[in-house]
């Protein structure tokens, strides 16, 4: 497997002042912003990411911790399957480009595994 970047997700219930701590005060640049999603980039290290995400932090579905980009999303989700990892969002092509899937750790921690859909 090639993992190509690992983005930390914040979910947060106040975008806005998030996007102003970390834009204005440590000199992130915004990369994406969907209203829903913003991911910020160090603008010296573009693989260096923060996502913040809109939602109320320790609701279900809202506690999506990383985001791996990997490879071969197809690959990787087909090991899940193979060796049983429990898979709490199906795969699936988004709307906006990805195609991803959520995985839960041996802690429960809600993982985001995706690549950005081939045009």
């Amino acid at each position: 497997m090639n993992i190509k970047r690992v983005v930390p997700n914040i979910t947060t219930a106040r975008l806005d002042e998030s996007r102003k701590f970390y834009v204005e005060f440590l000199g992130f640049v915004v990369a994406m912003d969907m209203e829903w999603i913003l991911t910020v980039v160090s603008p010296d290290n573009p693989t260096a990411q923060i996502s913040l995400v809109r939602g109320e932090p320790g609701l279900p579905n809202n506690n999506l911790t990383l985001s791996i980009e990997v490879n071969d999303v197809e690959a990787t989700h087909a090991k899940a399957v193979m060796t049983g990892l429990p898979i709490v969002y199906p795969l699936t092509i988004e709307s906006w480009g990805v195609r991803r899937f959520h995985v839960k750790d041996p802690n429960g921690v809600l993982i985001n595994i995706m690549s950005h859909a081939k045009p």
